[in-house]
């Protein structure tokens, strides 16, 4: 079903509106929960928390694009069932994943948080458009969706070996383009 038409059933507060976008985007928003969290039970439970957060939000909200708006939802509760789960350890394949990246960013957020948190958001996407599209989606794929060094390899029909290398690669990358812009560590 059309993005517009199952908005369009949220609008009508129709039961159908949940049927629709599980049917449509669950696959998607059930492996963003289970990357973050490695628990599929969890992972389910974010993604009817996500289901429940869209119907409360749509109407007054008209998400376009849907996916983009209910994964969002999605990694956001992920994340913070993942924050809750790790509070006492450190040893989840996601906290590679965030590791990986962390030093390209400033350690810690003062009080002007939200705006710094903007101006990080503008940097990212302005930095994921000089990318060229395999390197933007092995980015987005690692960094955003969770997956793993061996489900890219899978993706990009390369080894595990060229994945990280590659990887390795867009961390550099990303961390000159933020010295660039004065936004580094």
């Amino acid at each position: 079903m059309d993005d517009n038409k199952i908005v369009e059933l949220f609008f009508e507060r129709s039961e159908q509106a949940i049927a629709e976008l599980s049917d449509k985007y669950g696959p998607i928003c059930r492996k963003i929960a289970e990357n973050i969290l490695n628990s599929r039970a969890d992972a389910e439970e974010c993604v009817n928390d996500a289901y429940l957060g869209v119907w409360n939000t749509v109407p007054p909200q008209r998400p376009d694009p849907l996916l983009t708006y209910v994964c969002r939802i999605v990694r956001n509760l992920a994340l913070k069932r993942y924050h809750e789960n790790t509070a006492r350890k450190r040893d989840s394949r996601y906290d590679a994943a965030l590791e990986e990246i962390a030093d390209c960013f400033p350690s810690s957020f003062s009080v002007e948080e939200e705006v710094l948190e903007k101006e990080a958001v503008r940097l990212m996407n302005r930095f994921l458009g000089t990318l060229e599209r395999d390197s933007r989606i092995l980015f987005v794929r690692r960094w955003w969706y969770g997956d793993s060094v061996g489900e890219l390899a899978g993706l990009f029909q390369i080894s595990r070996h060229t994945v990280s290398v590659r990887l390795s690669r867009l961390r550099k990358a990303l961390r000159r383009y933020l010295e660039r812009e004065g936004a580094s560590r």
